[in-house]
């Protein structure tokens, strides 16, 4: 990898991370076009850039944070779906990573999803995250798990898992930023510990280039972030589910036209 394919990429992460548009599905393509060759060390920063829109949420929410202890037993109670199917289904997990087609189908279901998950869910009474008991912590995390398929997207599946438990889509938004502070910390810890425990090492420039990426990954999600709440609050997901119906058909477009696309 070279400095301008971290710093797309990065922005990439950045941007689309806390959307419900998968990021994993806007990596091939970026990926792809810029012809990356997939090894360990590309593996291993797809997933550590994300320490850098880690904090991001940190920043953005520090008081939150800080507000009440037992919305920690929340986000736990919602954290602990992930870690047993992630340790169940782990290999077809990365059997699917290596599906591009199942990254292109979980685009278009998600975005008619999202065409009319506004209608579904009208009758919303939470409108505070701190506020969720704790089943519903439990649901959204169950929901969640449904990112463990490429191109589901997690903050897609956690915000419309917590809409359908009539939290209001500010409040669902916010608490699927708050969950993906430890189930992404938690998969880039896992990365890192595979990463070296098959034998691999990190090289001084290789580590420039995760500093770079982290860097920019975390500049990128504060935007995103706040834009991205304004926005769902006044327009709903309609529009991003006409564009994950876009980027979908995108895909599929390649594969079917022999386009070599390499889920990193």
């Amino acid at each position: 990898m070279n400095i301008f394919e971290v710093v797309v990429l990065a922005i990439i992460e950045g941007i689309t991370e806390f959307l419900p548009v998968s990021s994993t599905g806007h990596m091939i393509i970026a990926s792809s076009l810029m012809g990356i060759q997939s090894d360990a060390f590309v593996k291993l920063f797809t997933v550590a850039i994300q320490l850098g829109t880690i904090l991001s949420v940190v920043v953005l929410y520090l008081k939150r944070f800080f507000r009440s202890f037992e919305f920690y037993f929340k986000l736990f109670v919602a954290f602990i779906p992930a870690v047993i199917f992630g340790l169940l289904f782990s290999k077809k997990i990365d059997q699917l990573l290596e599906s591009p087609l199942t990254v292109a189908v979980s685009l278009l279901l998600g975005g008619i999803i999202l065409l009319f998950v506004d209608n579904w869910f009208k009758n919303a009474d939470v409108d505070d995250a701190d506020k969720i008991s704790y089943p519903t912590a439990l649901k959204v995390g169950i929901f969640q798990c449904l990112a463990m398929i490429p191109g589901v997207s997690r903050s897609g599946a956690s915000i419309v898992g917590g809409m359908s438990q009539k939290l209001t889509r500010k409040a669902a938004a916010e608490f699927s930023f708050f969950l993906a502070v430890p189930t992404m910390f938690a998969a880039t810890a896992k990365k890192l510990f595979d990463f070296y425990k098959d034998g691999h090492t990190i090289s001084g420039h290789e580590i420039n280039l995760l500093l770079i990426g982290n860097a920019i990954g975390f500049v990128v999600a504060l935007i995103a972030i706040k834009s991205f709440i304004g926005f769902l609050s006044k327009n709903g997901f309609k529009v991003f589910g006409i564009y994950r119906i876009i980027v979908g058909a995108i895909i599929i477009v390649l594969i079917l036209s022999g386009h070599s696309l390499q889920v990193i």
